[in-house]
Parts: structure tokens; sequence; C-alpha cells
């Protein structure tokens, strides 16, 4: 994993879950909340359990006004870019309106070598359920960020329905616009209730839904790691 991660994809797609167990997993000390799109599932709603576990993160709304839905991004968003000694991941709006976010940070972002912008997809999300649209949402993606996506993420599921053959689904469309596109599979997702022991391309990513715990009332409770 790169010293910076920024998540992209369709609203839905299962970013901000991704994006908060990677921080959790993969030991990083930053987590960029530049979620303006959706209300509900945002990473800054358990900002408090994260800073628990040692990650600070960094909202795109207002101090102390974490239920605003005002279009105002925190400054503090482009330090992992300057202080090399944050590790971070981005956790993006959906679509073009919440990529083209990235602009802002264009004059910060010298090493391109050191980021990963991952494309998270579900493909029975109707916006990328083939081949054609998610190569047409990539190539969105990619002019509204002026960053090329560098990875795809296999997040497909269809929550308590989901088993092996679904998440496979997903990987052999993915398969597919890897080809296409010459960008690998960098992570395929599979729920911690999920019975899969097959082998899947790209690391392998439990994931727990930490924000529909917090949101729906979903599972159990938190806890450090």
């Amino acid at each position: 994993m790169k010293r910076i991660t920024i998540l992209t994809g369709h609203y839905g797609s299962g970013k901000s879950e991704i994006a908060v167990n990677l921080a959790l997993k993969k030991s990083l000390n930053t987590l960029v909340d530049l979620d303006i799109i959706n209300p509900y599932f945002r990473s800054r709603s358990i900002s408090t359990f994260l800073k628990e576990n040692g990650i600070d993160v960094i909202e795109s709304t207002i101090e102390n006004a974490s239920g605003s839905d005002l279009p105002f991004i925190s400054s503090k968003g482009s330090r992992p870019f300057v202080n090399k000694d944050l590790k971070a991941v981005y956790d993006l709006g959906g679509t073009r309106h919440g990529a083209k976010l990235m602009k802002q940070f264009d004059a910060f972002i010298k090493n391109l070598d050191e980021i990963d912008v991952l494309m998270v997809v579900n493909i029975y999300r109707e916006e990328t359920d083939s081949v054609a649209k998610i190569l047409a949402t990539i190539d969105d993606l990619e002019a509204a960020s002026q960053l090329r996506i560098t990875g795809l993420i296999n997040n497909t599921n269809l929550m308590d329905f989901t088993d092996e053959s679904v998440i496979r689904a997903g990987e052999n469309i993915l398969k597919e616009v890897s080809k296409k596109k010459d960008i690998p599979i960098k992570y395929t997702c599979v729920e911690e209730h999920v019975k899969a022991t097959g082998d899947f391309l790209g690391e392998r990513l439990s994931l727990r839904r930490y924000l529909a715990e917090k949101t729906l009332g979903i599972g159990g409770h938190y806890g450090k790691r």
C-alpha cells in the first residue's frame, strides 16, 4: 500500500467503509473525509472512535459542525501531501462531483509515485453493472480529478445475501476492465460474515461495517484495535 491512497467511485459503492477498514488494518495515521455527497455514511461519523485508535480525521466540513452539508473543504486536507510522515487514505464523494474536489490539491501533489487512486466497484449498483459502464466511469472520474486511476477494488456485494459467487461475479467483470485499461485489481473485499474460502484477485480485505453499525445500529459495539 502506498503512503497516500485515494478512494473514488460511485455513490453507494462502499468507499467510506473501505476507507475506515484500510485506516485501521494498515495502521494509517490520517483519514481525510472529503465526502460532501452522502450525508449518511461518512467516515467522520465515527471520528471519535478513529481518533481513539490513533487515526486523525480531517473533515470536509467546518469544525464542530459534523452534520453540515456546506461545500466547505478544510485546508488541512493538503497536509498528507506536504508532511511525509503522514500515511493517509482519502474518502471522496460519489461520481465526478466528489472526484473533482481533488483538483484543489494540485499545487501540493509533487510525487505521483507515492499515491494510489483506487476506484471502488460493486457491480450490483446500476451505475457500474457492466464493463462498458465501469470504463465510462473511469474516464469520467479521471477527467474530474485530473488523476489517473491506478487500481480497482472489487467490493461486489448484496449485503447479507452475499456469498462467494456474488464476489466472483464482480471479479469476472473487473478482470475485463483490468485488461482493457491495464489497471490491476488491488483489493477484493470480503465482509466478515461471508464464508468465502477461494482465492481472489488482489489483496483480500476483510471488511467490517463500522459505519453501518454506527448509523443503522447493525452489529456489535466499537472497541480499540
